[in-house]
């Protein structure tokens, strides 16, 4: 199934934490593209340092739970301490989309539910994936990403 993973980092080396989160996803699901990194103001609890972000394009035969368990697996290894809600994070993987799937229980949902409000998502999302259409808004990756103001958003590095 096609999917999309979205990365942050904003604790330790950022960069680091990404890139071997994405080495350590690359042992569980094909990795399709990757896309550029950005550097983004952090969203909801605005009181820490600057984020990484990245989205992965990958795709997978694991089930959605079986996905959203690696992706905790991954933050776990990669020493992610739990603190409070949009607080700040060694790393942080988030399942954007899984193929066309309307999924909402209470531990997961997707697509996910604030993708469209994040900037921080959105950007990276249209460099692997901007003809992506979002099954519930209809609207695709590109169009959403024409919508946003990308001022506060710098590309950090191109990652090959």
């Amino acid at each position: 199934m096609l999917s999309a993973i979205a990365l942050g980092s904003n604790v330790g080396n950022r960069l680091n934490n990404i890139k071997r989160a994405i080495e350590l996803l690359s042992k569980y699901v094909e990795i399709i593209k990757i896309s550029n990194i950005y550097e983004t103001e952090p969203w909801g609890y605005t009181e820490q340092d600057t984020f990484l972000n990245a989205c992965v394009l990958i795709n997978t035969e694991l089930e959605p739970y079986e996905l959203l368990k690696i992706c905790k697996n991954i933050e776990k290894d990669l020493k992610r301490k739990q603190r409070f809600k949009w607080g700040p994070r060694e790393i942080d993987l988030d399942i954007i989309y899984y193929g066309d799937l309307v999924l909402e229980k209470d531990d997961l949902n997707i697509p996910h539910k604030h993708m469209f409000e994040r900037d921080f998502v959105i950007v990276p999302l249209n460099d692997i994936s901007p003809d992506w259409k979002h099954p519930i808004f209809n609207k695709t990756i590109k169009e959403r990403y024409d919508e946003i103001d990308k001022s506060k958003i710098k590309r950090y590095e191109k990652e090959s």
